[in-house]
């Protein structure tokens, strides 16, 4: 048999036994699941991570010569070099540690995530972040929300024998509107197939986020899929551009617009009440 009618016969059985599950789950009266994916920066806090640790500094900034090292495109690798000019400085760990927990969240993600963190059994909650994974345990950990995020996808980050942080990028890619080290689209699509390969389907993912690299996984999300840009941010402003044209087969999830944490908790009780009773 042809490689290509095993690999749609393969295709039409997957997809067939996610419907019988999601026509199981109903007629056996479970709740259904949600997904809700987080950006980090300037969205569950609100500011950047990668630009607050520099006020681990003694004078608040970086010499020009640590600032023109920035290349497009390639962040990640900037914040390397930010990383060991502050191990350099002799900042310790723990002194980077402090600085880090004083980052405010966003107004009314504290409830947010509290609703989450209370409702484990049909909520998942995933991070995609091009920050590191050292700043975001730091923060959720010193917050008490670390519980309510069941995984976090980002940079990875470490410290070395000599005291200084090293980040490396999340993964490789050949996404060409993506930093070369994390692609939001393949990470989003990959949780969700390994998610159904474990049977865990999901009745609708929210995605929040406010940044030009969250418009990328927007494009995998389906029509009952709600996509939440921040208000006045650029990812608001990009999907406002998808929106206005003739062709709209890249974004088929609903678009709702947030300024706090509250208007996202409001979308997300709505939605599961209308799909639970």
């Amino acid at each position: 048999m042809p490689s290509s009618v095993l690999w749609v016969d393969g295709y039409h059985n997957k997809t067939r036994r996610k419907k019988e599950r999601r026509t199981n789950v109903r007629q056996t009266g479970e709740k259904m699941k949600t997904l809700m994916v987080f950006d980090f920066d300037h969205t569950v806090i609100d500011d950047n991570s990668d630009t607050w640790v520099i006020r681990c500094l003694p004078g608040q900034t970086l010499p020009d010569s640590v600032k023109n090292s920035y290349r497009k495109g390639h962040w990640t690798e900037f914040m390397g070099q930010v990383m060991n000019y502050i191990g350099e400085q002799q900042i310790s760990p723990d002194r980077v540690r402090s600085v880090m927990e004083t980052i405010p969240f966003t107004a009314g993600m504290t409830d947010l995530l509290t609703f989450i963190s209370e409702h484990k059994s049909t909520i998942d909650c995933i991070v995609i972040s091009d920050s590191n994974t050292m700043f975001i345990d730091w923060i959720l950990h010193a917050s008490g929300f670390k519980a309510a995020v069941d995984q976090v996808f980002t940079n990875p980050a470490r410290f070395n024998e000599l005291g200084h942080m090293e980040v490396r990028g999340h993964h490789s890619h050949d996404c060409d509107r993506c930093p070369v080290n994390l692609c939001k689209r393949k990470v989003l699509e990959v949780y969700l197939s390994e998610q159904s390969d474990g049977g865990v389907e999901y009745e609708r993912v929210f995605y929040a986020g406010d940044g030009g690299n969250d418009l990328c996984p927007t494009s995998c999300l389906r029509g009952r899929d709600v996509v939440m840009p921040r208000k006045g941010y650029t990812l608001e402003k990009l999907l406002a551009r998808l929106e206005q044209r003739e062709d709209k087969a890249s974004l088929r999830a609903k678009v709702v617009a947030w300024s706090s944490g509250t208007d996202i908790l409001e979308e997300l009780k709505g939605s599961m009440q209308s799909y639970n009773t």
